[in-house]
């Protein structure tokens, strides 16, 4: 955006010079009293053009600066890097990391109950991570259900400090991955014994995840909400939003939940 804005700028200034020249010879051929105030066309579309560039990178300059004080970093000194994007069709969403590469893409959430996999909460964000997801969602679950769940069973993406602090206080019991690996390989028995001083409350999930109590309880997690995505991905070929921009883009997510939770009552009350 840096050399094209500087480019364009050279242009505008070219073609503004060259309209200069082109209204003195009109006026000398046709009179000064005939219209012609209008934009050339190719000068209008390169300033329309140089203006959505300046608008990309004010909101790439905001991006940064929120960036950074969710990091707790001085907002004023923040400065978009060179490699950050913005996507001119869809300025919401943001590049995320596919299966097979990375896509232009928004994140959605979802909270699914163990009983019949009806969606009980459900967001999209433009957050590239699940990080600062789970209060979210818990919320969302509080407004869409009306209820508080027990306990909460989710992956590693939702893991840190902070996310373990507030499931203590809002009293909900969590089995969270820590990491990738921890929980999978259950050919040997976990530790024994108390855990050590100053054990963090990542250090206790884990030991929590690696008693057979824990793993049993995480392990539904694969029945849980994993199935959900792969009935709206692969069973009813919802594979990418219709819509742009975030607010029709959570239209349209809602839809889709509402469509699930009907398909799976009907299942219920009448199969």
């Amino acid at each position: 955006m840096q050399e094209e804005e500087k480019r364009l700028r050279g242009e505008v200034k070219r073609l503004l010079e060259e309209a200069e020249k082109a209204d003195k010879e009109e006026d000398a051929r046709y009179g000064r009293d005939r219209s012609g105030d209008e934009l050339p066309t190719e000068l209008e579309r390169r300033e329309t053009r140089l203006e959505k560039i300046r608008e990309a990178k004010r909101a790439l300059e905001q991006r940064a600066r929120e960036q950074a004080k969710s990091k707790g970093q001085p907002e004023e000194e923040a400065t978009p890097e060179p490699k950050m994007q913005y996507n001119f069709t869809d300025p919401d969403s943001r590049i995320m990391k596919a299966g097979d590469g990375f896509e232009q893409a928004y994140n959605v959430q979802v909270a699914v109950e163990a009983g019949y996999q009806l969606i009980v909460g459900q967001l999209v964000t433009p957050a590239v991570n699940d990080k600062q997801q789970l209060k979210p969602v818990l919320a969302a679950v509080r407004e869409q259900s009306g209820q508080k769940p027990a306990e909460v069973v989710s992956d590693s993406g939702y893991c840190s400090d902070a996310n373990l602090k507030h499931l203590d206080q809002k009293k909900i019991e969590g089995f969270v991955a820590t990491d990738r690996e921890s929980y999978r390989d259950r050919s040997q028995p976990g530790p024994r014994g108390p855990l050590p001083k100053g054990a963090t409350r990542v250090d206790r999930m884990r030991r929590k995840l690696q008693t057979k109590m824990g793993a049993a309880i995480y392990a539904t997690r694969k029945t849980v909400v994993e199935p959900v995505f792969g009935q709206i991905k692969q069973v009813r070929g919802f594979r990418q939003f219709l819509l742009r921009g975030l607010k029709k883009v959570q239209g349209e997510w809602a839809m889709i939940c509402l469509t699930h939770n009907i398909l799976k009552l009907y299942r219920i009350c009448y199969r």
